[in-house]
């Protein structure tokens, strides 16, 4: 069938990340490369730059709402839960150089404090976070897949998030 685009669903709903990685690489070989792929429902950092590296051009993914609606923030080096102890007083943004409205106006021990007072206002920084998160890193995704530095792009970017 001649469609606009084409979805690749049903998988991060139990099977393992190498397992999702196996089939994503099964059927996208099958999709018109000039059409764009779309997966359904996946998406941690490392998700997203593993699916791309296989062909994906888009995704959804409750992941940046979720986890900010519970603390979870993403940054350049992982995963922070600013519910922890040891943002009580830290005056630093969410992430340093950030330029999402949270990180350039709150530091991480008020966001903090505001998850802890159930303020929804902690919740929403931390989703908007996020969100400024994901879309910056797709636009250095495209960057990097324009100047034809995927590679070494995708390989620093996974090489920071692990160093927490």
């Amino acid at each position: 069938m001649d469609l606009p685009g084409y979805a690749v669903g049903g998988l991060a709903v139990g099977e393992t990340h190498e397992e999702m990685y196996r089939i994503i690489e099964a059927v996208i070989p099958h999709l018109p490369v000039e059409k764009p792929t779309y997966l359904m429902g996946v998406g941690t950092p490392a998700n997203i730059l593993e699916a791309v590296e296989r062909g994906v051009d888009f995704f959804d993914c409750v992941y940046p709402s979720r986890n900010g609606r519970h603390g979870h923030v993403y940054t350049n080096l992982g995963k922070l839960n600013l519910f922890n102890a040891q943002y009580e007083l830290d005056e630093r943004p969410i992430e340093e150089g950030c330029q999402c409205p949270a990180c350039r106006r709150y530091s991480r021990a008020y966001i903090r404090h505001l998850l802890k007072a159930k303020e929804m206002l902690g919740m929403r920084l931390c989703v908007l976070h996020n969100l400024y998160f994901y879309n910056h890193m797709m636009e250095e995704i495209r960057e990097a897949i324009e100047a034809g530095s995927y590679q070494e792009y995708k390989k620093r970017k996974l090489a920071g998030m692990e160093k927490k």
